[in-house]
């Protein structure tokens, strides 16, 4: 497999720098992630391995101008959603071909596939700890972002914040420890 020089960027740090700027090209490099899971996604639905090409080919433009119209979260549940949305619609629209049964019940292990689930579940994890970070102070955020999101040392936070070692270490501990509390509540009152 090829390494992309753009591996190392997250979904969502695609996403920024495209809404930042609008180029195609940070939604080619994120689409270029999903392509193998789409073409899956579809054989899974569609059972055809040429519908299945024309519509991940399909999906990807609906995905370009839905993004260029509205700002998205959570790239993967969202493209996923898209996805079997797509392949459900073109399904329905073959006659004669599908047993609504069995396009009911196909809709509904959809939802109820456990990666998927495990899936949506990550991501709220994930949106919840975002959110409970962008409460923390300042300091508490900035020490705890570069130490854990980006690994920096405590010296290297030192020397990048200003701070010396004793308040990095505190700041972190703290944030550590202030994350968890809100991110707790949050998940406690989980609707």
């Amino acid at each position: 497999m090829r390494k992309n020089q753009f591996d190392h960027i997250t979904d969502q740090e695609l996403l920024d720098h495209f809404y930042a700027d609008h180029s195609n090209d940070w939604l080619g490099f994120l689409l270029q992630r999903y392509v193998v899971l789409l073409f899956g996604a579809c054989i899974k639905y569609l059972k055809d391995e040429d519908e299945a090409k024309d519509a991940v080919q399909q999906i990807t433009l609906k995905a370009i101008t839905e993004l260029h119209k509205y700002r998205v979260t959570f790239f993967s549940s969202w493209i996923y959603m898209v996805t079997r949305n797509y392949c459900l619609m073109k399904l329905r629209d073959r006659p004669g071909k599908v047993n609504w049964a069995d396009l009911n019940t196909l809709a509904s292990s959809a939802q109820e596939d456990p990666a998927h689930s495990e899936l949506l579940e990550k991501e709220y994890l994930l949106d919840m700890m975002s959110r409970s970070l962008g409460e923390l102070n300042p300091e508490q955020k900035d020490c705890v972002t570069l130490f854990y999101l980006e690994k920096k040392s405590y010296q290297q936070i030192a020397e990048k914040t200003g701070f010396n070692l004793m308040q990095v270490k505190s700041y972190i501990q703290n944030g550590k420890r202030n994350l968890k509390i809100l991110l707790d509540k949050k998940i406690r009152n989980r609707v």
